[in-house]
């Protein structure tokens, strides 16, 4: 989650523009050549990671292709290796050709609810439906390019500032770096868990076992469906660890309102570990959970968000109301569920 960030330019662009991390450009109808050097700051860094920051419009997975493919110069030598360690001063140069991946970098005027805003940051309250990133299937219509219309600034942050996600279909609150130094505060809080992510689940089945309870199992790609993620056995599947919080706000026979507390964030972690206990969220067909209650989406929602703020260092905390959506659905079953 690092680099400086540039959008591709327009056909009508200039031939040739100077982004912010010195990254020189060259460019005709078809081909771009980056050329950029290494900050001290990569020092040593795997050639594949240190492209991932140098050139952030492109997946790591992209850039890789193009060191097989050999459009990767290393101080004017062909560079074919990911795991080549770089050092700092090293000349690189990048051949890349548009893709869908890099015109996805622009900025669209896209309607935010935005929860707090200051100069290092935002909070913003994600409606169901909003992708976060660019990715296949969701080239335009993101939250990173609502980001970019919104504030030119964000053009100069790698990914408009976006330091953690949330799916598709899932609702809440989300923080965003506004400049580079609050980026790397949030990133570095986040690794060190010193984030906290709240949120609101409703689930299938009578609630099962004590109201409050601690679920620690792994999570990695299902070995039998790759689309999914799964609690897999660290000893036999690839996987990290993972832990979530759960406890029972409101229950019938029916259905239970969950609150969810991360401590790691896995892929889907909320889902997978919901569903590894036999509670799948309502609508969440991914993960075994049938529609209900007039839900459409994963009945999943992220209500509170709380951190030290990077630069002040006071504390912040920020609450979402339920979507209407999860609203009616608690009406549906009966459920009562108090705010405070």
């Amino acid at each position: 989650m690092a680099g400086d960030g540039v959008l591709w330019p327009d056909e009508e662009s200039e031939p040739q523009d100077l982004a912010s991390d010195g990254a020189e450009r060259r460019i005709d109808s078809e081909l771009e050549l980056r050329q950029a050097a290494v900050p001290a700051t990569l020092h040593q860094e795997r050639l594949d990671k240190a492209l991932a920051q140098l050139v952030p419009e492109f997946s790591r997975s992209y850039l890789q292709q193009l060191l097989a493919q050999g459009c990767v110069r290393l101080n004017g030598q062909p560079a074919h290796k990911p795991a080549h360690r770089v050092r700092a001063g090293d000349s690189v140069v990048v051949e890349m050709r548009p893709t869908q991946q890099s015109q996805a970098f622009r900025p669209e005027q896209l309607p935010l609810d935005v929860v707090y805003e200051d100069a290092q940051l935002l909070v913003v309250n994600k409606p169901a439906g909003l992708v976060v990133h660019p990715a296949p299937g969701n080239w335009s219509g993101t939250l990173l390019n609502a980001l970019l219309g919104r504030d030119a600034q964000a053009q100069q942050v790698p990914r408009a500032g976006i330091v953690h996600r949330l799916d598709k279909d899932t609702s809440g609150l989300m923080v965003v770096a506004r400049n580079r130094a609050a980026m790397d505060a949030l990133v570095r809080m986040i690794a060190a868990r010193e984030v906290s992510r709240q949120y609101l689940a409703l689930a299938w089945r009578e609630w099962s076992g004590p109201a409050q309870r601690s679920v620690q199992a792994a999570i990695g790609r299902d070995p039998r469906n790759r689309l999914r993620m799964a609690v897999v056995d660290l000893a036999q599947h690839p996987g990290k660890p993972a832990r979530t919080d759960f406890e029972l706000l409101a229950g019938s026979e029916a259905a239970c309102l969950v609150r969810c507390t991360l401590h790691t964030g896995r892929t889907h972690q909320i889902r997978v570990h919901m569903a590894s206990i036999r509670h799948p969220l309502v609508a969440d067909a991914l993960y075994g959970g049938e529609l209900g209650g007039a839900m459409q989406r994963q009945a999943l929602h992220a209500f509170r968000l709380a951190f030290t703020h990077p630069v002040t260092g006071q504390a912040m905390e920020f609450h979402a109301p339920l979507p209407a959506d999860m609203r009616q659905a608690l009406d549906f079953w009966g459920l009562q569920y108090n705010a405070r």
